[in-house]
């Protein structure tokens, strides 16, 4: 079995799974998700949501936190992991938007990655997620589940997008993404699985015997 035939057996697995797919961090806006987004690195969808759930009700725009500041931000996001550098990023990119965008988040990957604080796999998961632009957001565990299944060779991040790119159609990035991080959580886990036990390992190398050490980004 070649990559392209794996590619379309993993498609047909995650489709009959997953065929509905929502957006795991909860949020009110685009700008909202971006914000999610940047505080996830390093941290659960779940303590975000947490935590985010007693902000967003009230703080939903960049001039809330513009006015808020450093300090106070901090305070609202303390149990989330290196909140101080998060809260940093939060209120400079609050910042830039109120002055440089009238308070609106930006809708090109070259204006988002500018951004404070916010790198390529934040803002492909804004264009996808917030926009419906095409793009296909890969982080350490979807790379991982790559390697995994055989999609990529696993040298790195980047190289880890453009294969999957290249193996699946434009018009399943969006949801694609998403179904692969619910299949990783619950099937795939990175303690659990080592490409020998879940459904998708076992139909792409059904004679596989060996964990599979895969490669860090």
């Amino acid at each position: 079995m070649n990559e392209t035939q794996r590619a379309k057996k993993v498609l047909k697995i995650l489709n009959k799974i997953y065929p509905k797919t929502q957006v795991p961090l909860k949020h009110r806006n685009i700008f909202t998700l971006l914000i999610s987004v940047l505080l996830s690195a390093q941290c659960t969808d779940v303590n975000v949501n947490n935590v985010t759930k007693n902000i967003y009700p009230k703080y939903h725009k960049p001039e809330h936190f513009l006015k808020l500041g450093r300090k106070k931000i901090e305070k609202l996001i303390r149990s989330i992991g290196i909140f101080r550098i998060k809260a940093k990023s939060v209120y400079n990119l609050s910042k830039t938007l109120v002055e440089k965008y009238n308070g609106k988040v930006p809708k090109t990957f070259d204006q988002l990655e500018e951004l404070p604080g916010v790198g390529h796999k934040t803002a492909s998961v804004v264009m996808s997620q917030g926009f419906g632009f095409p793009a296909f957001p890969v982080d350490t565990h979807i790379h991982r589940l790559a390697q995994r299944w055989g999609l990529t060779n696993g040298k790195n991040v980047v190289q880890t997008e453009k294969d999957l790119k290249r193996l699946f159609p434009k018009k399943y990035w969006n949801k694609l993404h998403l179904q692969i991080i619910y299949y990783g959580r619950e099937y795939c886990k990175a303690r659990a699985c080592y490409g020998l036990s879940c459904k998708i390992c076992t139909t792409c190398y059904p004679k596989r015997k060996k964990p599979l050490l895969t490669k860090k980004a």
